[in-house]
């Protein structure tokens, strides 16, 4: 009885498509699991389509990249509906451009130091034509520059060595706004990678005045106290719960789906609450 409310597939920086992605979550017996794209829902069509197929329950969602305060937020839309896909892909267009600049500036600067990379050859081996850092960093460790993605996010591919200029990013709270008008439920994405306590209790008041619905308390990475804590702030707050493995196959190859790290065990309750959440809505 438990479920995986954060996953990516092959669309954005993932390994297994949204098929396989839903093919294993019946192997392993989740009673649902959404897809959450980077900034993407190019794949939610064939993940829902393989969820009515194979008998999953299956969320369709999506994980954008956003700013407040100067800082990078990601915010996970969970229930997106079809008639809003087109909605959203607007609203990412414009985002998409800045970040191709970047990461193809990001590229320019690694090669200025003898990294060398193809940006076409990254960009035409991704299934949709949008590149990720993750994306980078697997042609920076097949090149061997780095011995793993994890290396090279922790080293070439963060801000302060220089190589790597973020893009500007949507506003938090303006993503939050629009996913109420969708009638999709926002979540605030492991708040403790992107932030600290004190943080965390600035942003969700405003947050909250926005239309946020939840926050991330079961997280792969969480320790017990993380996980606590989010809990206790949940509470605090009058916010939903969810949670997820962050699953991106291959590209994380120490997470798996449903189980994170080994010991995540998201309760279906958690599904159930966001999608009662979510229909009420509609009522």
């Amino acid at each position: 009885m438990f479920c995986d409310l954060h996953t990516h597939s092959t669309f954005s920086d993932g390994t297994f498509s949204p098929t396989e992605i839903v093919l294993k979550a019946k192997e392993i017996g989740l009673d649902a699991v959404a897809l959450c794209d980077h900034n993407t829902v190019a794949g939610l069509d064939e993940f829902v389509s393989a969820g009515k197929k194979y008998g999953v329950t299956t969320v369709a969602g999506i994980e954008f990249s956003t700013e407040y305060n100067s800082k990078q937020l990601h915010i996970v839309g969970l229930f997106i509906k079809k008639e809003n896909y087109s909605d959203i892909t607007e609203i990412m267009a414009e985002s998409q451009k800045l970040k191709e600049e970047s990461n193809k500036l990001l590229v320019k600067n690694l090669a200025k130091d003898g990294y060398i990379l193809d940006y076409d050859e990254i960009k035409n081996s991704t299934v949709d034509g949008f590149v990720n850092r993750a994306n980078i960093a697997a042609a920076l460790m097949q090149k061997g520059y780095v011995s793993s993605v994890k290396e090279a996010f922790q080293t070439l591919l963060m801000s302060k060595f220089g190589y790597y200029v973020p893009p500007k990013r949507p506003s938090s709270l303006y993503i939050i706004e629009k996913l109420k008008s969708f009638g999709s439920i926002s979540v605030l994405a492991h708040p403790f990678l992107n932030m600290n306590e004190d943080e965390l209790r600035e942003f969700l008041p405003k947050a909250k005045a926005c239309g946020l619905n939840a926050t991330e308390a079961y997280y792969s990475l969480f320790d017990n106290a993380e996980t606590e804590l989010a809990e206790k702030i949940c509470e605090e707050y009058g916010l939903l719960k969810s949670g997820g493995s962050d699953f991106h196959g291959a590209t994380k190859p120490d997470i798996s789906l449903g189980v994170g790290k080994g010991n995540l065990a998201i309760p279906t309750e958690i599904y159930k609450n966001l999608a009662n959440c979510y229909h009420n809505f509609r009522l």
